[in-house]
């Protein structure tokens, strides 16, 4: 047996069981077998206290690498006014700052979301459908971006090789979508998939451990109703997702479910919404300035 090989040529160099991690008796087993030292072993990975044993320090892959989303229908699909001057805000950052942009799929994503929900089809189905609007989007913010030296990554290959050309090049581009597909989640009403690019870019954020997650959007921030609808309305400068949970807002100018994976997730604490239509505000978030609205996970937990 494979396990017997390998037990039997460490002990043929003097390595004992003690000394190596993969060689032990498994409890009871009177045969000599030698088996895997596992801390999951003979566990049921549904048992409340094994999960809660798991919960160790997580190695941050890209630190220094900040994650950046532009929004498809509040910034791409504005056009040539409106991109251009996000297309410079960015090449200034890349200066200075490796970055990981990624973007929505904004009024088309919308569109066969429209066509698909007429259809009757299913939200894993209807999942798969925008990541061809947002991957869209990236190639052409891919483009704007080439001569300052960005890339647009397949989704094909993004996450295995996101470390190699983040160290070669400035910045990278990706679709936001995460590649649920037809796996993706259930929302609790209706048939829109729950996790867009919004969602992506945090958890991406997250899995690499970077440095900060901004959201690009053509509002300042979070207000507790729509400006658009409501002039005159105060922006909120900063809140905790407990709080906002617990507010309700009828609309926000991001996807809700940022809320609880933010409050779940181990590295990212915070994400600050700024506004594509002040260019500026894009340099400044990025640069550590609190100039739009920062939400944060739940600090009562932290």
């Amino acid at each position: 047996m494979p396990g017997v090989t390998v037990a039997t040529s460490l002990l043929e160099k003097g390595i004992s069981e003690e000394e190596s991690p993969i060689l032990s008796e498994l409890p009871g087993s009177k045969d000599g077998r030698h088996h895997v030292q596992s801390m999951l072993m003979r566990e049921s990975l549904l048992d409340k206290d094994v999960q809660k044993s798991t919960e160790t320090p997580v190695f941050k892959m890209l630190p220094e690498a900040h994650v950046i989303k532009i929004g498809g229908r509040s910034v791409m699909d504005a056009g040539r006014a409106i991109v251009y001057p996000v297309v410079e805000a960015l090449a200034q950052c890349l200066k200075t700052k490796k970055l990981i942009i990624g973007t929505g799929g904004g009024v088309r994503s919308r569109h066969v979301l429209s066509i698909g929900i007429d259809l009757g089809l299913p939200t894993g189905v209807l999942a798969q459908l925008a990541l061809a609007d947002s991957l869209g989007n990236a190639h052409i913010l891919g483009t704007l971006l080439a001569p300052f030296g960005v890339v647009a990554i397949p989704p094909e290959i993004f996450g295995h090789l996101l470390p190699l050309f983040i160290a070669s090049a400035p910045g990278v581009i990706f679709n936001g979508d995460p590649p649920y597909s037809l796996w993706e989640h259930l929302p609790p009403s209706g048939r829109i998939p729950p996790h867009r690019s919004d969602a992506g870019s945090l958890l991406l954020a997250e899995c690499f451990g970077c440095k900060s997650l901004t959201l690009v959007k053509d509002v300042d921030g979070l207000y507790d109703r729509d400006p658009r609808h409501h002039p005159g309305v105060g922006l909120i400068r900063e809140i905790d997702s407990s709080d906002l949970k617990r507010r309700n807002f009828e609309s926000l100018p991001f996807e809700r479910v940022l809320l609880d994976l933010l409050e779940n997730a181990r590295q990212l604490r915070s994400f600050q919404i700024v506004n594509g239509r002040r260019p500026e505000q894009i340099v400044a978030a990025l640069g550590g300035e609190h100039v739009g609205t920062i939400v944060y996970g739940n600090r009562k937990n932290n």
